[in-house]
């Protein structure tokens, strides 16, 4: 069973509903925190206010009972949106006024001790008593004049009204988080497509193309910023893809060329030989013919499979310090015969310690030395030098005095099956395998193979080998 994976517009919406419901969720609840402080200071002022008014009253007129009536009862019943109570009480804790039904409701021990202090805000209290009743108290003592017993002052506030619209207010807060969650998905989930509209456009655009289409391209000024970047990334892709399958297709035609000529002739052959009785000595010239083209098939499929090893990530090699001068005598003694033959003159110079497979640095200059010796005419030179870098490693040199290799050739060179038309003319039992070997063999020391060849002037390869530990130039200590 597949895991569940989400798109990335299900997980934007999803992010975006998410910081939404956060953002309202927060400021939900500062505006709760807000109006429910805003009301407890506005409610304890008007109750400070109330306390002070009647301590005004008992300290300038203690013998106006008119002005406390008035405040204590006419004052609270005359209020029509909020239900305020006071009580007046004397030093021993009897009653002297109170709002009518006061004591039905706010018994006198409701109430907390009394306070002598002028600023009483911070000492109002909350109680519920009856059916669900709130009330804000304040008791507070009060000086009536010298000579006069204290009084004390209980004033309370029903905000039961306030508690009712605070819940209607928190009900209407969470309805508000809800839509504005349920409309914040739905917008998340438009902007996120609309968004992510030039994403698909690009993938259909990708998936219009085939193998047959590697030529078009998709970057270009429509793409946002973020997928531009995207988008020339893939062109540079399709550029590496259209390459290697031209690549592909020029080396299957190549290798089907270069294995059909052999296959052609011992097919010939062998039908000649059928075609009628042969004497042995027939026989034997068709079979020590077929062995040649046997030979030839062979080196090819060697070369393929040494290239495709090449190429394998996990192929690794053997390196070992050597003489480098020593491996070059030992290459060019082997061409020696061919050399003289053909009438070319091969000169080694140098001299140098490379850290490399043994193996394949004599096949490096041997394909080299060989490529050398067939494009050099009689009476021409080639030349194998070995020397130290400056900066560090060895490099050998390898040139001739042969015709050269055109311009439009030298990119290609290193291609596999590449030849050019005088080369394919010239030596037909050649692949064109042999310069990628080199190659190849050259990126498994990791050092580099170059080629210069001005026009009519021969042509010269360059192989660098890096040092490897403990490497050093000959002579050294």
């Amino acid at each position: 069973m597949k895991p569940f994976r989400w798109s990335i517009a299900t997980r934007l919406t999803v992010l975006y509903t998410l910081s939404a419901f956060g953002i309202l969720l927060l400021a939900a609840t500062y505006l709760h925190w807000s109006l429910v402080t805003n009301l407890h200071r506005e409610d304890g002022q008007f109750l400070a206010d109330k306390v002070a008014l009647l301590r005004t009253i008992l300290q300038q007129n203690p013998a106006d009972a008119d002005s406390l009536t008035e405040e204590v009862e006419w004052e609270t019943a005359a209020l029509h949106f909020a239900k305020y109570y006071a009580r007046v009480l004397d030093g021993a804790g009897h009653t002297l006024i109170q709002t009518p039904g006061m004591d039905k409701i706010l018994p006198v021990s409701t109430f907390p001790v009394p306070a002598h202090t002028a600023h009483l805000e911070s000492l109002v209290t909350s109680r519920t008593l009856g059916h669900e009743q709130k009330f804000l108290l304040l008791s507070a003592f009060a000086e009536p004049g010298a000579g006069k017993t204290p009084r004390q002052i209980q004033v309370a506030l029903d905000i039961s009204p306030q508690e009712a619209f605070l819940q209607n207010y928190r009900r209407s807060l969470a309805w508000a988080i809800l839509f504005g969650v349920f409309f914040s998905a739905v917008a998340g989930a438009f902007v996120a497509r609309r968004g992510m509209r030039p994403l698909a456009e690009l993938t259909l655009a990708t998936d219009r193309i085939s193998a047959s289409q590697l030529h078009e391209r998709i970057a270009g000024d429509k793409w946002p910023r973020e997928l531009a970047s995207l988008a020339k990334g893939f062109d540079r892709m399709l550029d590496r893809l259209e390459d290697s399958f031209k690549r592909l297709s020029q080396f299957s035609g190549d290798l089907a060329h270069e294995l059909r000529t052999p296959i052609n002739n011992l097919r010939g052959e062998a039908g000649v030989a059928l075609s009628h009785s042969r004497t042995p000595e027939e026989y034997r010239r068709t079979l020590e013919s077929s062995l040649e083209e046997y030979a030839r098939l062979t080196r090819l499929i060697n070369n393929l499979l040494f290239l495709a090893r090449a190429d394998s990530p996990t192929t690794s090699i053997t390196r070992s310090q050597f003489d480098a001068r020593q491996s070059i005598e030992t290459v060019c003694e082997y061409y020696e015969a061919l050399a003289e033959d053909r009438g070319v003159a091969v000169h080694r110079e140098g001299q140098g310690l490379v850290h490399a497979d043994p193996q394949l640095f004599r096949q490096a200059v041997s394909n080299l030395l060989s490529n050398a010796l067939n494009h050099t005419p009689r009476g021409g030179r080639v030349l194998v030098q070995a020397g130290r870098r400056c900066d560090s490693g060895l490099e050998v040199l390898v040139s001739d005095t042969g015709c050269g290799i055109a311009a439009e050739h030298l990119p290609h060179i290193f291609d596999r099956l590449y030849r050019a038309d005088s080369a394919r003319s010239n030596h037909p039992d050649g692949a064109g395998l042999g310069l990628a070997i080199v190659k190849s063999i050259m990126a498994l020391h990791g050092g580099s193979v170059e080629v210069a060849s001005p026009q009519g002037k021969g042509a010269g390869f360059k192989l660098v080998f890096p040092d490897g530990p403990g490497s050093q130039p000959v002579g050294a200590s």
